[in-house]
């Protein structure tokens, strides 16, 4: 009997013993693994080169040359792949050596099947983790990050640049799109911590119901749903940076929970008693006024001074305008090389274009706009039209694209008023449902209709 899928990934698995090869390479091909075997350790080093392999399981006694020995060879020819070793006659030093040489984890036979499989799932992901993060560093390293010459931007790299070396938590606010994200990867990337993981999460994004599974994790069975075990957040990022986008949103029960973790650095995953301890640095985001939901009651107070020992506020795109240009520019030369559209260049109309905008989106917005103009530009010179799209501003015109003099009734008029002014509250809050609501004081339920009314999406 085999697995529907074989899409998790190759394991290679390396023991002088047929049958247990043949046991572990059929659970594993039920758990949907592909798996290849090797007798001895010259044979798992060969095909341990392949780079299909994915994980290696390999035993500690082998005939000739031994599990340890062909461990450190094995880090030596692929230190990204992870290596479980398993072993009938281990004990605590062995252990501790395997662990030292660059072993993932150690299990000791006669091992249940659930065990191996649990270590092979969070190895691989470890390792998935790792090449993110390696990937997100290469990107620091070519694509300058923070961009931008004004005395705000000036202040907030140098502000970095002296909390990033610390464990200190830091606090970043602003409104969307204004690049809270990338102060965050570049607090992870300017750390001691930069070789290990960058995990984002959007508190607003995750139900109520799986706030907790989605931090912490949860054992297989736990509740309706949970068919296996699943690591947290905060599991996932150990060693490293989790970075809690939007905690404004985050329910009061989940709060108190954050704040345990935080001051006792241990998890304990849903349906478990174990407690597991992480290392984690925890960075948190809001484009809320958290002292006032704290007075408010809606935010706990003890959580709010625990996130808050360092805050690093991004000013939004309008209060920096000497910042546009280079930016726009930026966002140009990555909008070209991305869609191979050659060489574009930034008219002086559009330039004064972009000056005179509100940039309600921030720069998120603004590169949209600009990556926009690079694709509908004629030529190699971008317009202040190219810019505002195909329906450019026109006299009787909003700058949208709406005729406000062309209607016949007044219905109609007012419904294509109350879509724009839908559509920019949206753009405002950066599609967040739930703040937008609250801002125009409109039932959630009532603004899903009418976004499903007018198609916006």
């Amino acid at each position: 009997m085999t697995g529907q899928r074989n899409d998790r990934g190759t394991v290679l698995i390396v023991d002088d013993h047929r049958a247990v090869r043949e046991e572990l390479a059929f659970a594993l091909d039920y758990d949907g693994w592909k798996t290849r075997e090797a007798a001895d350790g010259p044979s798992g080093l060969e095909q341990a080169q392949d780079p299909t392999v994915d994980l290696v399981l390999l035993d500690v006694k082998l005939p000739g040359m031994d599990g340890l020995e062909v461990l450190q060879k094995l880090k030596e020819l692929r230190p990204d792949v992870p290596v479980v070793m398993i072993s009938g006659h281990g004990d605590l030093d062995t252990a501790v050596l395997a662990v030292r040489r660059g072993a993932y984890d150690f299990l000791q036979k006669p091992f249940a099947t659930d065990r191996v499989l649990l270590s092979l799932h969070n190895a691989l992901r470890t390792r998935q983790l790792r090449a993110e993060n390696e990937t997100l560093r290469q990107t620091l390293r070519t694509e300058p990050q923070l961009l931008g010459q004004s005395a705000a931007m000036e202040q907030i790299r140098a502000t970095v640049a002296k909390v990033a070396p610390t464990e200190v938590a830091v606090l970043i606010t602003g409104d969307n799109g204004t690049g809270k994200e990338l102060v965050a990867r570049q607090l992870h990337v300017q750390s001691k911590r930069r070789d290990g993981a960058f995990l984002a999460v959007n508190c607003a994004a995750i139900p109520e119901d799986l706030a907790e599974s989605e931090l912490f994790g949860h054992e297989k069975g736990a509740f309706t749903g949970a068919l296996t075990t699943r690591l947290g957040a905060f599991e996932q990022a150990d060693g490293g940076t989790l970075f809690l986008d939007e905690i404004g949103d985050m329910p009061l029960a989940m709060q108190a929970k954050l704040l345990r973790v935080l001051q006792e650095g241990v998890v304990v995953r849903l349906g478990s008693h174990e407690p597991r301890r992480v290392d984690v640095r925890v960075l948190a985001a809001t484009n809320q006024d958290l002292a006032a939901m704290v007075a408010q009651k809606t935010f706990r107070e003890d959580l709010y001074y625990r996130l808050l020992v360092v805050r690093v506020h991004m000013p939004p795109l309008r209060d920096r305008p000497d910042d546009i240009a280079g930016l726009a520019d930026h966002f140009l030369r990555a909008a070209t090389q991305r869609n191979g559209l050659g060489k574009r260049r930034l008219a002086k109309s559009a330039y004064d274009w972009l000056r005179a905008q509100p940039w309600p989106g921030n720069v998120r917005q603004l590169k949209n706009v600009v990556e926009g103009g690079a694709v509908l530009a004629d030529g190699p010179e971008i317009q202040a039209d190219d810019l505002r799209g195909p329906e450019a501003a026109q006299p009787g015109r909003d700058g949208g694209g709406a005729d406000w003099f062309a209607f016949q009734r007044l219905e109609d008029f007012r419904a294509a008023t109350e879509k724009e002014f839908l559509r920019r509250k949206l753009l405002e809050f950066g599609g967040n449902i739930k703040r937008t609501a609250e801002n125009i004081e409109l039932q959630r339920s009532n603004l899903y209709k009418k976004l499903e009314r007018y198609g916006l999406k």
